[in-house]
């Protein structure tokens, strides 16, 4: 897809782009600057006997300060956008922008929202390395999943064997991190904070899917690729955002 795009609306991109990067900078300062020490456990369970017994080991791998954790993907969303901003690598994301490519988001997201799914998933009490590993791969996966969408199909005639693709994918860790809440044959109750962050960053990560679908079927404003860019960026913002301080609300804020 080749579009001539108003070198002005470039420089307004590339202030947006400063604009968000200092925001999530300055929110990931401001968590490790209130928050406390409030860790939570990752473990490795080891068969300890012949395949089929009961026999486990469990020992404790090593504790993750949350802070760090949420701070971690603010800053990986905030070193991405003003890298996009320096020259050189602004005139690559320009030229890209143009072809109705950015292919900066995907590596970008692949990190970042993996880490922020995991760190979910931690908070349900999924804290056996095996899994938490699984699930930043197949979260990352699915974000792949989107470099390939871009790299390959145009908007307004796509094929979309590599969304479907994605959507399977991403919807498994949901399902493990589902199930951990609902607990089934336990009494196990999650405290509230946790079910909301689960449904509203489950709603969060689909909006982006929509923003997806919309700018390849050129709906309305997202037939100008540039107002998709600015959507992808303004819902990381927000979702990265919301769970951050919603995870310092639940864990992280002082208690005295």
């Amino acid at each position: 897809m080749n579009s001539v795009i108003e070198p002005a609306r470039f420089v307004k991109l590339r202030r947006y782009n400063a604009v968000m990067g200092a925001l999530h900078f300055v929110q990931a300062l401001g968590i490790l600057a209130l928050a406390n020490d409030f860790s939570l456990p990752v473990v490795g369970t080891f068969l300890n006997g012949p395949p089929g017994s009961d026999n486990f080991q469990s020992n404790l791998l090593f504790d993750v300060r949350v802070a760090w954790g949420v701070a971690a993907f603010l800053l990986l969303s905030a070193v991405a956008h003003l890298l996009l901003v320096l020259p050189g690598i602004n005139s690559w994301y320009n030229e890209n922008l143009a072809l109705g490519r950015n292919y900066a988001r995907w590596v970008e997201y692949s990190l970042s929202s993996s880490l922020m799914v995991v760190l979910i998933a931690m908070l349900t009490g999924i804290a056996e390395v095996s899994a938490l590993l699984a699930i930043f791969g197949v979260n990352a996966s699915m974000i792949l999943f989107g470099w390939l969408m871009e790299k390959y199909e145009d908007a307004g005639s796509p094929n979309w064997i590599a969304y479907w693709f994605g959507i399977i994918a991403g919807i498994f860790p949901w399902i493990a991190i589902g199930i951990h809440l609902w607990s089934p044959g336990s009494d196990a109750a999650p405290p509230t904070f946790v079910y909301v962050i689960f449904i509203s960053l489950f709603i969060f990560f689909n909006t982006f899917s929509i923003n997806m679908v919309l700018q390849y079927r050129k709906k309305g404003k997202w037939s100008d690729y540039l107002y998709g860019e600015r959507t992808y960026i303004l819902l990381s913002l927000l979702a990265k955002s919301a769970l951050a301080w919603q995870v310092f609300g639940g864990t992280l804020a002082p208690t005295t």
